[in-house]
């Protein structure tokens, strides 16, 4: 996949009878800009029996400073074709340029939804719940020497939990995968294997979470990111 994907099933319809959704999926899973090039594409794959009718919107991503997503529609990128067909088992290829200035120093973050329009798929005998399915492809556009700057530090929670605190000081986003506590003697403490983006600027925490209680004193956090590397901070497990 090799990049956050948000795949959600849209119910269109409530019933207790047979529900039927379509089959597609989307290349790549995540879109880089280039400033110098300002165009990219992305394709999207029938891999059913029947002719689609999809939607793509751009949105503008921020994300609040608790980490929460906020989406606004924009027409920063030109986005070709908005409502398009995809015939059974083929593709369509998606055009996107930057419209809007290109920055400088931070990195600028948008998503388009893709969704079919499972309303414009013709009603099936014995259906009564058509299911669309959607995903959300993130766009960044990164000036050079933009990165991420990442400093975590830990609070205890419960005797058997902690929460992490992780800040993105930089100019561009940092995705993370896994967060390990581990005591000063390098034994595993506890381990949380979902994390998430943090966009520049953001603040977000994550609990771990352990069967057992979880000793006070110093420790170290490792955080595995995105690109394959992994961040550790000394950190002190209160009482």
């Amino acid at each position: 996949m090799g990049a956050h994907l948000l795949a959600a099933m849209l119910c269109l319809a409530m019933g207790s009878a047979p529900a039927w959704a379509a089959a597609f999926s989307v290349s790549p899973m995540r879109i880089y800009i280039d400033p110098a090039q300002r165009a990219v594409a992305m394709t999207v794959t029938n891999d059913g029996d029947e002719e689609l009718v999809m939607q793509a919107d751009l949105y503008l991503w921020k994300q609040k400073p608790g980490g929460e997503d906020e989406l606004t529609l924009t027409e920063d990128v030109f986005l070709a074709p908005p409502i398009f067909k995809v015939p059974a088992r083929s593709r369509q290829v998606l055009r996107l340029a930057m419209l809007a200035a290109m920055p400088n120093t931070q990195q600028l973050s948008y998503r388009v939804i893709l969704r079919e329009l499972a309303e414009a798929r013709p009603a099936k005998q014995g259906v009564q719940v058509q299911i669309a399915t959607a995903f959300s492809i993130p766009i960044f556009v990164t000036p050079p020497l933009a990165k991420h700057q990442l400093g975590c530090e830990v609070q205890r929670l419960t005797p058997t939990s902690v929460k992490a605190s992780c800040e993105n000081t930089g100019k561009a986003f940092v995705l993370l995968r896994q967060l390990a506590l581990t005591s000063a003697s390098g034994a595993k403490l506890a381990v949380r294997d979902s994390g998430g983006y943090l966009l520049p600027g953001i603040k977000r925490s994550f609990e771990i979470k352990h069967s057992a209680p979880i000793p006070a004193g110093k420790a170290k956090l490792s955080v595995s990111l995105d690109d394959a590397t992994q961040r550790n901070f000394d950190v002190a497990v209160g009482e």
